[in-house]
């Protein structure tokens, strides 16, 4: 615990997507207070074209209540 997934559009490279993990795991560690050993964190590219369908309705207008930082779109 945690799992933690991160939806973006494709286009950024594996060395951005590495720095980004490594931020994330630290912040977890600081501020949840989680060993490192129990995060884990994957990527999951989903075409602009896509978005909407695939991320925007199922994980952001349907879990409005569960949102801690909402889109500006």
């Amino acid at each position: 615990m945690p799992h933690i997934i991160v939806k973006l559009w494709p286009g950024r490279s594996e060395e951005q997507k590495i720095a980004l993990a490594e931020k994330i795991n630290r912040a977890m560690q600081e501020v949840m207070l989680i060993e490192e050993d129990n995060i884990s964190i994957a990527f999951e590219e989903v075409p602009k074209d896509k978005w909407m369908e695939a991320v925007y309705k199922p994980d952001i207008l349907a879990k409005e209540k569960q949102l801690y930082k909402r889109p500006g779109y």
